[in-house]
């Protein structure tokens, strides 16, 4: 059933809930509506049967003597009868119609029990019959038909009935009617989610009109679209620009490798490659390879998925960076590192918060003359270090954590130009930002700030 319910459409299920809803609504009212009356006839007849016997337990002799004839018991209409039993329980008289005399009105008019209603039979139907005591002894039985009033009672029950069904038959039209006019504007917004699939535009905007829900909902898709064509633009720029800056490692490692093979080909053109230009030949094709693969290893960091990533924790930061500057520590041994670290928490990745250390450190010690100190505080959650090369020019602070922004000045030194919009990345990512500035009297000051923890 729930299988069956989940593949019906909107305007179906709609549909079925409103018709569902009415229809409970009209049983439970109908039923109502039916229980009260029959519970009115039941009180009526009551009341009327405990009248006529009180009036004549008041003053049975003269109700005797003023008896006349009644309907033949064997009529199909007997109208109402009475009868008076004498302290021992004997008929005294009544009228033609003879009631039971059951041992509950034995009991009344013999030991003067209170009052008892029953259902009896005589002649061709059911009657109600009450009997009643009276002071001094005796009872006095009277007896009811009912069937006119449970005629009526039917009669009313099927008009419910037939009432019940027109409006479920109605509410089942109207509900429909009310779930196309209330879809109408999910089933144009659908149209439009499904055209923007098929021709993959998404600078065009879905129409909203309205405050109500739909229109949120229509807002937030534009919303989501926009995100999506930002997102697929700048995975589109990410791919264009790695493929400009591959592009130049390998038009080098090939024309350095068809050199190579070429003098392994041809023996007599040995002589033009001497010993040592094929050293620096091999060594610039190292070097090259490296830059390769820092390149595609920055790449795969930038394009990292969420999924892909490591578990958010509390770090230490202070372990992190001391982690960094024992690594970079290694690759420029002939620098000066200079650490003031006080230990703060902070929510984030192990891994990703030392590579973008590490790329702070390396852009650091790249540019910091033999000997120099590369200077790294951190407190509350703010790392700054610094160093002493030329700095960045004014001009191009504002780009260095650009994609593949490299500065004049930079273009003559190894890298990729990635480094620092990792570090952009990172600390965005960890809910932080990073900056750069100019370092008294020269060189640059990288800072980055995280929220720390407490």
């Amino acid at each position: 059933m729930k299988a069956w319910w989940r593949s019906r459409p909107l305007h179906d299920r709609l549909s079925l809930l409103v018709t569902g809803a009415v229809a409970a609504t009209v049983l439970i009212v109908s039923g109502g509506a039916w229980l009260t009356v029959r519970g009115i006839q039941q009180n009526k007849i009551s009341a009327e049967l405990l009248s006529d016997a009180r009036t004549i337990a008041e003053n049975p002799w003269q109700w005797l003597q003023a008896q006349g004839a009644r309907p033949d018991p064997d009529d199909k209409e007997i109208g109402p009868c009475w009868q008076i039993l004498d302290p021992s329980g004997v008929v005294v008289g009544g009228s033609a119609v003879r009631l039971p005399v059951t041992g509950a009105a034995v009991a009344i008019a013999t030991a003067g029990h209170p009052e008892a209603q029953e259902k009896i039979t005589i002649g061709p139907g059911e009657y109600l019959m009450l009997t009643v005591p009276i002071e001094g002894g005796g009872a006095v039985q009277v007896g009811l038909d009912p069937s006119p009033d449970e005629g009526a009672l039917a009669l009313f029950a099927v008009l419910l009935a037939i009432g019940c069904a027109a409006g479920i038959a109605g509410a089942a039209v109207l509900g429909r009617t009310v779930a196309r006019a209330g879809l109408a504007p999910v089933d144009h917004l659908t149209e439009a989610v499904e055209d923007v699939a098929v021709s993959m535009d998404l600078t065009r905007p879905i129409e909203v009109s309205g405050d109500d829900e739909i229109a949120r909902l229509g807002r937030s898709v534009n919303a989501m679209l926009t995100a999506i064509d930002a997102s697929r633009q700048s995975q589109r720029a990410l791919v264009e620009d790695a493929g400009h800056e591959l592009r130049t490692p390998l038009t080098s490692i090939r024309t350095n490798v068809e050199l190579l093979l070429a003098v392994e080909h041809q023996p007599e053109l040995a002589h033009r490659l001497p010993p040592e230009e094929r050293v620096k030949l091999l060594d610039d094709l190292d070097a090259q390879v490296r830059e390769l693969a820092t390149l595609t290893t920055e790449l795969v960091e930038l394009s990292r998925e969420e999924g892909s990533r490591e578990t958010v924790e509390q770090v230490e930061f202070a372990e992190v960076v001391t982690a960094a500057i024992n690594r970079v520590r290694i690759r420029a041994p002939g620098l000066i590192f200079d650490t003031d670290l006080a230990p703060v928490t902070v929510q984030g990745r192990f891994g990703e918060l030392e590579r973008m250390v590490v790329n702070v450190l390396d852009n650091a010690a790249k540019w910091s003359p033999p000997g120099a100190t590369v200077t790294t505080r951190l407190a509350g959650g703010v790392l700054t270090v610094a160093d002493s090369g030329p700095g960045i020019a004014a001009e191009d602070l504002p780009h260095v954590f650009d994609r593949f922004y490299r500065a004049p000045a930079a273009r003559a030194m190894p890298g990729s130009g990635l480094g620092l919009a990792i570090v952009a990345q990172t600390a965005a990512q960890h809910g932080g930002a990073v900056t750069a500035g100019p370092n008294q009297p020269h060189g640059t000051v990288v800072t980055v700030r995280l929220p720390a923890t407490a």
